[in-house]
């Protein structure tokens, strides 16, 4: 009882220093009782009596750095479990409320935790202090963390005796990075890291995979990309299901982290975006990020770089097919096409495989000096290759190459067999090479002035490197006939892979996009050979399912296993909530992938909205309108839209999702698009439970926000009829809001020109809830002139003419409920406005008759109301009150 009566003490002789200090001391006298229970409560009223000297500090100074701090530092050594969690909770509540001074958090309190956290300190004691350490560091900040704090967690990550100390330190590790930051995260934290996810104790590795987002935050881009994720594929594959089950519901969360922040900006009309600042959207529907990143584009694109490349590419090209190609690719010529180059491709090496050429991977790499190769460096590596620049764009479409290895080496295919595209030149040729390299020196002077342009000057580069490419084939023939023979004999199949831009017939545009596959033929696990021409199958593929969910953002390993959480035999090896985790975060992953790689996660996002649980599809649902900001209307129009519309006819816990965020959705799309779903809105007015009112609610809400999205006629025609259903619900809830609907509806319909639509409304309010039977009706239409007279949704001349003459013919209802809110409206809403205080009009007049009458009416209430002026001149405590004690 002392113990808890020592705050109240304080305040009593809070004016004399020399009590204040007498009780102060006898706080030191209990903190040494025996009794348990009295330094547990000492404990509680602690937080209180140091913020009461803090308030009182020029008068008892010091008073809690020498009194009670060393109190709470002791009793976290206490014998006692719950003295010790009190004091634990204590000084977190005094770190968090700042009343601990820098001084002695530095000389108090980490010497002692320190110290409760040596070797041969008490197992319970060690592991409660650890976790006090990890607790208190974002609230001491990154210098005391680091000399004091950091040094000792880096410790007790190798405890090798107490699992219990090194599963705390993981479950805090992500705390501790935050607060230190990149450089002592990667140079001390991340190799304890790593030992704690390889701990031979599951909960330490869960831990670990809990806290990996918060990590993998703290470093860079770098040891994010070539070790964490590693590292988290080890804890997605753990043998403990639990381990696994935490690396899923952090995959999501993880893969956000490799987002570029200067390129995660979105906007969503496409066609809206200027080529300076914002993405460009080609017509395949992927996006170009104008703000590439300088290891998406191609620095130097010189001969010997380019020949050192196509010396393997010729390799595995001359491997793969022995068939020679005739003929130009046809394509459509489309500028957006023109400035992309590929790299490799699933689809590709799925043929590979099915074709049953494998190659050694030494082969790969192995260079051949013998076949125009003016550099010794070798071949670079395929992940060198591949970059976002290189690799978006339609890819290429897939060929069968059984037929082509069936052919003679020797044998050309022939015009007709090739499409009736002409036959190829000699690669090397000549006259092809002087007009191929006139034909490019032409296009990069005419671009050469539009430099500013990032597509313009990608497109530059694409074609210089062409023009160089061509200049290193005439160099080629010049070098002898040996030389050229070995690598027209290796090109075979290649189908003008090899540097060769031959001069279409019919335009110089086909030329360009030839001189582009020869650029995109560098990479050496490119297929060669098979023509693509008018009648082979020629042509980008614009079927969007083939393309491979291959990208550059994040390691394709992490998406890949992203993507397999809607596999069926994971929610029974992993965790049956599984499908819920990947919908929550998959927002997050789009984001992250951006709108170009969106391919990645279609399939997947429509499994999941077919998921056979609900709570997936709800989870989808609330975050569509998210989704779609992200995509762009084109992907919106095309992937989500149908989606959207089959979670309309959802269950009501799916439909609520969509319903909350309507009108953000319907905002995104395009106004044709948009207008079909006026007629599905009075669908909502529908539910599986009728009981269900916050579902009419949340409509009413959203009407409100839809009217700016509509024309007066659709506002008309479709959503007042929905409004006036509304009005006249059996719950007072969504009534109120519908009020506020119907009259930002005679504001909207008002403002119109003509007004036509707004007058009819009016009528219709009179004609159905003014001269209503039911006096619940006449009392909607008494609160629905209130919200248009204190919203200002009327001129006060118009309400004057349109509403007002039906408003005090109320006065004479034979219910008293009406004319009691009459009287409240009259009195405290319509006398209020400058329009009928200051002029002396028949309004005026008609206003104050009906005052009178009212002052003398037989119903208490009412005289109460009409006479008196009351403080609450809103449509608040006083009108909802009345409504509900009379519906």
């Amino acid at each position: 009882m002392v113990a808890r009566s020592l705050l109240d003490t304080l305040r009593e002789v809070c004016g004399e220093e020399r009590d204040c200090i007498a009780v102060l001391e006898r706080i030191s006298r209990l903190a040494d009782d025996s009794e348990p229970t009295v330094r547990a409560e000492l404990m509680e009223q602690v937080p209180h009596i140091a913020l009461f000297c803090q308030e009182n500090r020029p008068s008892i100074p010091y008073a809690f750095s020498k009194y009670l701090l060393p109190i709470v530092v002791r009793y976290l050594a206490d014998q006692n479990n719950q003295v010790r969690k009190t004091s634990q909770a204590a000084l977190l509540a005094l770190l968090e409320q700042e009343l601990i001074e820098r001084l002695d958090v530095e000389t108090k309190v980490c010497p002692v935790l320190i110290d409760l956290t040596a070797p041969d300190s008490n197992d319970d004691v060690k592991t409660e202090a650890v976790a006090i350490m990890c607790k208190m560091a974002p609230m001491v900040g990154k210098d005391i963390t680091e000399r004091l704090i950091l040094p000792r967690f880096c410790e007790m990550c190798c405890d090798c005796r107490m699992f219990h100390v090194r599963k705390v330190c993981a479950a805090n590790f992500g705390d501790i990075c935050s607060v230190v930051g990149q450089q002592a995260t990667e140079e001390m934290l991340l190799p304890r890291f790593f030992q704690l996810c390889s701990d031979n104790v599951w909960g330490v590795r869960k831990a670990c995979a809990e806290c990996f987002m918060a990590v993998s935050c703290a470093t860079c881009q770098e040891i994010r990309r070539t070790k964490l994720s590693a590292l988290f594929i080890n804890l997605i594959s753990d043998p403990s299901r639990w381990v696994r089950q935490a690396a899923f519901q952090s995959l999501g969360p993880f893969i956000s982290t490799f987002a570029n922040p200067s390129s995660s900006g979105q906007c969503f009309k496409d066609e809206s975006k200027s080529s300076e600042d914002k993405d460009r959207i080609r017509d395949d529907g992927v996006v170009q990020e104008e703000q590439s990143r300088p290891e998406d584009a191609p620095s130097d694109l010189s001969a010997p770089h380019s020949s050192a490349r196509l010396d393997g590419t010729l390799e595995g090209c001359a491997a793969e097919t022995p068939g020679d190609s005739a003929g130009d690719m046809r394509v459509p010529a489309d500028s957006s096409l023109l400035c992309t180059l590929s790299s490799e491709s699933p689809q590709e090496a799925a043929s590979d495989a099915e074709s049953g050429k494998k190659h050694d991977n030494n082969s790969k790499s192995a260079s051949r000096p013998d076949v125009g190769t003016s550099s010794p460096e070798p071949t670079p590596l395929d992940q060198e290759m591949f970059n976002s620049f290189h690799f978006w764009r339609t890819p290429l479409p897939q060929i069968d190459l059984d037929k082509e290895l069936q052919q003679d080496p020797g044998e050309r295919p022939s015009p007709e067999r090739t499409g009736d595209a002409p036959a190829a030149p000699v690669p090397g040729s000549p006259s092809i090479t002087m007009a191929t390299r006139k034909e490019l020196e032409e296009m990069i002077e005419n671009l050469e002035p539009h430099m500013d342009d990032p597509d313009v000057k990608a497109q530059v580069e694409v074609l210089s490197a062409a023009l160089r490419a061509s200049t290193l084939d005439a160099h080629d023939e010049a070098g002898g006939a040996e030389q050229r023979s070995e690598l027209q004999d290796d090109a075979v199949g290649a189908g003008g892979e090899l540097p060769n831009c031959s001069i279409s017939e019919d335009t110089s545009e086909p030329l360009v996009i030839a001189a582009e596959e020869n650029m995109e033929a560098t990479p050496d696990y490119i297929h060669g050979g098979a023509d693509v021409g008018p009648g082979g199958g020629g042509g980008f593929s614009s079927d969007e399912e083939r393309r491979p969910k291959v990208q550059d953002v994040v390691p394709q390993a992490l998406l890949d296993q992203y993507l397999s959480m809607t596999d069926p035999s994971r929610a029974q090896t992993v965790d049956t909530e599984i499908a819920k985790h990947c919908a929550y975060s998959l927002p997050g992953v789009a984001l992250t992938l951006g709108r170009q790689n969106w391919h990645c996660l279609r399939e997947t996002y429509e499994t999941l909205a077919s998921d056979m649980q609900w709570k997936v599809r709800r989870t989808l649902a609330f975050s569509i309108h998210e989704l779609a900001v992200i995509l762009g209307d084109q992907l919106t129009a095309a992937d989500l839209v149908p989606i959207f519309n089959g979670f309309l006819k959802d269950l009501d816990e799916v439909r609520i999702g969509v319903l909350k965020h309507l009108h953000d959705f319907l905002k995104l799309l395009h106004i044709d698009k948009r207008r079909e779903y006026l007629y599905q809105l009075q669908e909502f007015l529908v539910t599986d439970n009728s009981r269900n009112w916050r579902f009419r609610a949340e409509l009413a809400e959203q009407l409100i926000l839809l009217l700016e999205l509509y024309s007066p006629r659709d506002v008309y025609d479709y959503l007042r009829p929905i409004a006036l259903n509304l009005c006249a619900d059996k719950v007072s809830s969504v009534r109120w809001i519908s009020y506020k609907l119907v009259s930002e509806m005679v504001k909207k319909l008002h403002m119109a020109t003509p007004p036509t639509f707004g007058v009819e409304l009016i009528n219709e309010l009179v004609e159905n809830f003014g001269r209503c039977p039911k006096w619940s009706g006449r009392q909607a239409f008494v609160f629905v002139c209130q919200t248009v007279i204190e919203d200002d949704c009327l001129p006060m001349d118009q309400f004057a003419v349109h509403l007002m003459p039906h408003l005090l013919t109320l006065a004479n209802d034979r219910v008293p409920n009406v004319r009691v809110l009459l009287a409240k409206t009259l009195r405290q809403t319509l006398l209020e406005k400058e329009y009928f205080l200051a002029s002396a009009s028949c309004h005026q007049e008609a206003v104050e008759q009906t005052i009178m009458a009212l002052q003398m009416d037989r119903d208490s209430d009412v005289k109460y109301f009409a006479s008196i002026h009351p403080s609450s001149t809103k449509l608040s405590e006083d009108a909802m009150s009345t409504a509900s004690s009379t519906y």
